[in-house]
């Protein structure tokens, strides 16, 4: 591994793949892909590296989520390419993604692949950082700030608080429990006295709490919805595990959405209060 600076000038590592005919050229014609995690969504929350890393790219292949604003404001010269996946709507697949991502960088340009929070949680980060690395091409990382914490947050939940919760856990909620591809044990998260924070997991909210309910877990535990958390749009349902998701359904909530379950969600109401 190889070190260099990044656009922000602080020193990132890079990857180069297989000596390969395809590595090779990728290596000569000197591009490079810059993974960008964009943060929860308020352009004010994006790291000072990301967003410089951003205007100074050739090319910006950018999803829906994240601080897309900041787009309408680059140089007319910064190609912007959108590969933005809609929740059962159009969709890039993954591998058409990783294409661009290589494709460009072989032609020498510098590709900033902009995301929501940070590309490596639930962001297949990891996937496209493996892609573009066997390939030959070199890639940096920089960290966003994970809408996972920072959207409870911005609404007055703490993922921990001394005295009730020492340990938070981040979930995937994009297939139901007992769904083939899942692989949560629901029994032990019911159990495990941690906050739960279920990301992607509007469409599967009802399912996922009647099995926290059905594990053990209490009707009474305080939960929070934040939809398009950080944002003008942003709205905050206060429930419990038994109601969040009836909540939810009836004020038609939709993706981007975190939900918290734990006693600190019951701590909301207070820090907001005060603020």
């Amino acid at each position: 591994m190889t070190a260099e600076k990044d656009t922000a000038g602080a020193t990132a590592g890079t990857t180069g793949g297989k000596d390969s005919a395809g590595a090779t050229a990728a290596r000569d014609c000197a591009g490079r892909v810059v993974l960008v995690g964009g943060g929860p969504g308020d352009p004010g929350l994006m790291t000072v590296a990301g967003l410089d890393a951003v205007r100074t790219a050739d090319v910006v292949v950018t999803d829906r989520l994240g601080p897309v604003s900041i787009l309408d404001e680059l140089d007319p010269g910064i190609e912007v390419i959108d590969v933005g996946k809609v929740p059962f709507g159009p969709a890039t697949p993954q591998e058409e993604i990783n294409r661009i991502l290589v494709e460009h960088a072989r032609r020498g340009r510098t590709v900033v692949r902009l995301k929501g929070g940070d590309s490596f949680l639930f962001g297949r980060g990891a996937e496209e950082h493996l892609a573009c690395t066997s390939a030959g091409v070199p890639v940096t990382v920089i960290p966003g700030v994970t809408s996972a914490l920072s959207v409870p947050a911005l609404a007055g939940v703490p993922a921990t608080h001394r005295g009730l919760s020492q340990g938070v856990s981040v979930i995937s909620g994009h297939v139901p429990p007992g769904d083939p591809q899942s692989t949560l044990d629901y029994g032990a998260l019911a159990r495990s006295g941690t906050t739960l924070v279920l990301l992607m997991a509007v469409t599967n909210l009802a399912a996922i709490t009647a099995e926290l309910l059905a594990e053990g877990m209490p009707g009474d535990t305080p939960a929070v919805l934040v939809e398009n958390g950080s944002t003008p749009a942003e709205r905050v349902l206060h429930g419990t595990l038994a109601t969040i998701a009836r909540q939810a359904a009836e004020a038609q909530v939709a993706p981007p959405a975190i939900t918290v379950i734990g006693a600190v969600a019951g701590l909301a109401g207070q820090m907001m209060a005060h603020a």
